[in-house]
Order: C-alpha cells, then structure tokens, then sequence
C-alpha cells in the first residue's frame, strides 16, 4: 500500500438531499478516498484555486471533481470551463452529475473539456450502480496524469 494519502473526490452539489444520496452511495460500495463537498460553483473553485491555503483544505487537489451542471449563481459550464483553462487544474477528471438529459447540455459539457457526463438517475439502486461503476472507471482503472 501507498505510503501517499488517497487523493479526495470532490463533489459539488447544491442539492443537500442528493449529496446524501451519493454519500450512501460511496459508503456502501467503500470509496476509501475522501469526499468532500462544495455546495456552489463559488465555493469550488475557491477550494479548486487555493487548496491547501485554508486550514480546513486538504493539501491535495482531489482525483475527481463530480460535479452539478445546474446550480445557482455560479453553475456548473462555469466551474467547468474555468477548470480546464486554468493550467495547474485542467488534469482533473471532471464527471458531470445532472439530472439534465438535453442533448445541448451534454455537448455544452464535452465541448468545454467534461470528461463524462452521466444522468441522475430517479430510483437510488440505479444511482448505486452509476457511482459504482464511476467510481471504478475513474478511481481504480483509468490511467490519470499526475497533478501539480
């Protein structure tokens, strides 16, 4: 085992019950890595861009950044877009997590550098198996490039 601590999976939702949710979700298929919550656009990229700062912060940017498309004040295409601009950021996975299904979203999101995009499901054993296999993919099979 790694002597470096798991990196976090960050995830920004407004939606305290679906936070919940993804919460039972992740204890249930023991995520090892911490979870830490942004419940705005403002608060993440205030996390995002000055990690390790604060004393509440971890020191390290976290693997995977699941993230809500619709939120209010600073949503989600611009968390995203600021993400993938900012050089020492852009390495992050970003996973959208919304319950839009438009066809214009999803591009939106692909075309501003998402990594995935999924939909939230409506029964919570569908939205288990999604952060399953999500977290899976993401946390345990791909290959994902070292940040600075």
């Amino acid at each position: 085992m790694s002597a470096n601590p798991l990196l976090p999976v960050l995830v920004v939702e407004d939606s305290a019950e679906d936070f919940l949710a993804l919460g039972r979700a992740f204890r249930k298929h023991a995520l090892p890595n911490p979870v830490l919550r942004c419940a705005d656009g403002d608060e993440a990229l205030e996390y995002l861009r000055g990690y390790g700062k604060h004393p509440d912060w971890p020191q390290n940017l976290p693997a995977l950044v699941l993230l809500d498309l619709n939120m209010p004040g600073t949503d989600g295409r611009d968390v995203l877009g600021a993400l993938k601009l900012d050089p020492r950021l852009h390495n992050i996975p970003v996973v959208i997590f919304s319950t839009s299904s438009s066809h214009r979203d999803i591009e939106d999101c692909y075309r501003l550098g998402a990594n995935s995009y999924l939909t939230k499901p409506v029964s919570y054993t569908e939205l288990e198996e999604k952060i399953r296999i999500t977290m899976k993919y993401w946390l345990e099979t791909s290959e994902l490039p070292a940040l600075l």
